[in-house]
């Protein structure tokens, strides 16, 4: 699986008219390209951020909607986004989560890695890290995102609401603590966000 992220920061007062313009409109133009399958839309309404992650096939269909629909992007997003950043990434550890909605929360830790050191980090996070996370209660899905080519890496985890997500955090911590420090990874940022959109497209 391939991912494509979009985080942008705006007028926190704008932010929830134009989630529920990506949730409606955005969300038609990525089903409607061949290899879509799924996304997420997550606010911070408070700072004015959001992030939009789409789930691809492969990487070719990734690039290919890319391509196809960067200049409707460009337009729906700028009565928003006065600060974008587009990210790529391969998702060698995904644990999708049924559909989540309003009232879900959303965590994301993004980390630095040596590029050599990046399968060491897939595997320690799969096998270690992973059967651990999976237990904390509230759990609703989790994912490894990599970037190959520039060492990047994040982690991306939904929570079946608020309470369990703040709940998790203690938890969470003394995992990421270890998985990391096994894995030579560095912790670049902690962010937790509202889930607007949360959804998977099941293999047919």
């Amino acid at each position: 699986m391939y991912v494509r992220t979009i985080y942008m920061t705006g007028d926190p007062a704008n932010v929830d008219g134009f989630a529920e313009a990506v949730r409606t409109k955005g969300r038609e133009l990525l089903a409607a390209q061949p290899g879509f399958r799924g996304m997420g839309l997550f606010a911070d309404r408070e700072l004015g951020k959001l992030l939009v992650g789409s789930w691809w096939e492969d990487e070719a269909s990734r690039q290919a909607s890319d391509e196809a629909l960067r200049d409707r992007r460009a337009e729906m997003m700028a009565p928003f986004a006065q600060t974008v950043t587009i990210d790529n990434w391969e998702a060698p550890v995904a644990r999708r989560a049924q559909d989540q909605g309003p009232g879900a929360g959303f965590r994301l830790v993004r980390m630095d890695v040596e590029p050599g050191d990046i399968d060491l980090l897939v595997t320690t996070f799969r096998d270690t890290a992973l059967p651990r996370v999976q237990k904390v209660p509230g759990l609703a899905g989790i994912s490894l995102l990599v970037d190959r080519d520039h060492g990047r890496a994040a982690v991306g985890a939904l929570f079946t609401d608020h309470d369990a997500l703040a709940a998790s955090r203690g938890a969470i911590a003394a995992i990421r603590g270890e998985t990391t420090a096994k894995a030579r990874v560095t912790t670049r940022s902690l962010e937790e966000f509202d889930v607007v959109l949360a959804t998977a497209v099941p293999h047919t």
